[in-house]
């Protein structure tokens, strides 16, 4: 399973192998390591590299996105995303510009179910403004900021393309 790490700001591609129950095999940067990982607790982790133990606990970050983790007396603030969920963020921040236009984008090739907004319509932050199923799931866009629908390209029943941009919100 491939995912993304977000740590200080930085993504880290990494690919998860189940070679047997509770061995894996991980691929980060081009290293390749294999670890022993068993959960002891529900917030805590067991893992073995090598001759190294670890003992990892994690908490969600009370003031931000992730988890905290403890490792060996330091904390790290890390955010684990499948890539769908990557490309859902990644979609919802089209624009770099917070206060011009942003586009909403199709995070992948799917169809859209549902347009939950009208064009002109007044939207806040996160709202929810288009449905589209890729994957056999159902993916809900928000808004990335307040502001007023324009350009709404989407519509209910038709196949749209990965990056496809479905509205822009002003």
């Amino acid at each position: 399973m491939q995912y993304v790490a977000i740590t200080q700001g930085k993504e880290r591609r990494i690919e998860v192998t189940e070679i047997s129950p509770g061995h894996y095999r991980i691929v980060m940067d081009g290293r390749v390591i294999e670890a022993d990982a068993h959960a002891v607790a529900d917030d805590t982790l067991s893992l073995i590299i090598g001759e190294q133990a670890y003992n990892i606990e994690s908490e969600k970050d009370p003031g931000g996105t992730g988890e905290n983790l403890l490792v060996r007396g330091y904390v790290v603030n890390a955010e684990v995303l499948d890539l769908r969920r990557l490309r859902l963020r990644h979609a919802q921040v089209a624009l770099p510009h917070v206060n011009g236009p942003r586009i909403v984008a199709a995070p992948m090739p799917g169809k859209v179910v549902a347009v939950l907004v009208q064009e002109g319509e007044d939207v806040v932050e996160g709202q929810g403004l288009i449905v589209v199923e890729a994957m056999k799931m159902e993916n809900e866009l928000r808004a990335p900021k307040a502001g007023v629908v324009r350009k709404l390209a989407a519509q209910p029943g038709v196949a749209v393309e990965g990056g496809a941009a479905l509205c822009v919100i002003e």
